[in-house]
């Protein structure tokens, strides 16, 4: 079975600024990764490079093989949702229902099944009650959820999430993470980009560790040591300090 994801020398430039350098790494079906590193690493930038949203300088992206224009439908994408207009006067049902947009193979409305699962899967997110909710009305961890709603609803085999645990509480980042383990569990590939390192030993299988280039990409425990860390991050300033005493921690069997 051809890997979910392949990036062959990935190279994206901002203007004169090198913003991704040669990225290579492979990405097996039903893994849950974090994409991990530094502010200004290129995280984001790899998501926006795999959707082809940013051109690339050189390289190459495969999804199962063949290009993203042929598989598009199979994959979902959850921006930051800072890059929302949430003054757009619409509800979170209709929203959620954008994720089977592409399903309708030149119907004009929405089928009853669609109705049903949008509802379903916004029950499932704990939203069932703030289906006719104007999104500007909502609050930070609900505005996350709704558009994991709508990647769920799209039934995307891959899906990437930019930072969804970005200003929400702790039980929403609850809610969500298990849906993305029971995903997962179901053989769906996911991506998502992250910047508490604390929590990506408990949060993610495999890890790929970035600043600008790829410092390191495998199991969590292994790729987030010591020696990678400092190499991401830099030995001097208290967010290695953090990352290496989370790395000892880590090796002393303190999370489990």
């Amino acid at each position: 079975m051809a890997n979910a994801l392949d990036i062959h020398q990935l190279t994206v430039n901002y203007e004169k600024t090198s913003a991704l350098w040669d990225i290579n790494v492979s990405i097996s079906s039903g893994s849950l990764v974090g994409i991990i590193g530094p502010n200004g690493a290129g995280k984001s930038t790899l998501l926006k490079a795999l959707l082809g949203l940013i051109k690339p300088l050189s390289g190459s992206v495969l999804f199962y093989g063949t290009s993203f224009a042929k598989v598009k439908e199979q994959i979902a994408y959850v921006p930051q949702k800072g890059s929302i207009d949430w003054d757009f006067p619409i509800t979170v049902f209709d929203v959620v229902l954008m994720g089977r947009y592409r399903k309708l193979k030149g119907l004009k409305w929405y089928r009853k099944a669609d109705k049903e699962a949008a509802l379903k899967i916004l029950e499932r997110l704990e939203m069932g009650a703030l289906a006719e909710r104007q999104i500007s009305a909502l609050s930070g961890g609900q505005q996350q959820r709704l558009f994991i709603a709508r990647a769920l609803l799209q039934e995307a085999n891959i899906l990437l999430l930019d930072e969804p645990f970005a200003a929400v509480d702790k039980a929403t980042e609850e809610v969500i993470i298990q849906i993305l383990k029971d995903l997962r569990d179901e053989g769906k590939t996911i991506l998502v980009v992250h910047h508490d390192l604390k929590m990506a030993h408990e949060y993610f299988d495999k890890a790929l560790l970035l600043n600008t280039s790829l410092v390191a990409y495998g199991k969590t425990e292994e790729v987030l040591s010591a020696d990678n860390l400092a190499r991401a991050y830099g030995k001097k300033g208290e967010l290695f300090s953090e990352a290496t005493r989370l790395s000892e921690a880590e090796k002393a069997g303190l999370f489990s």
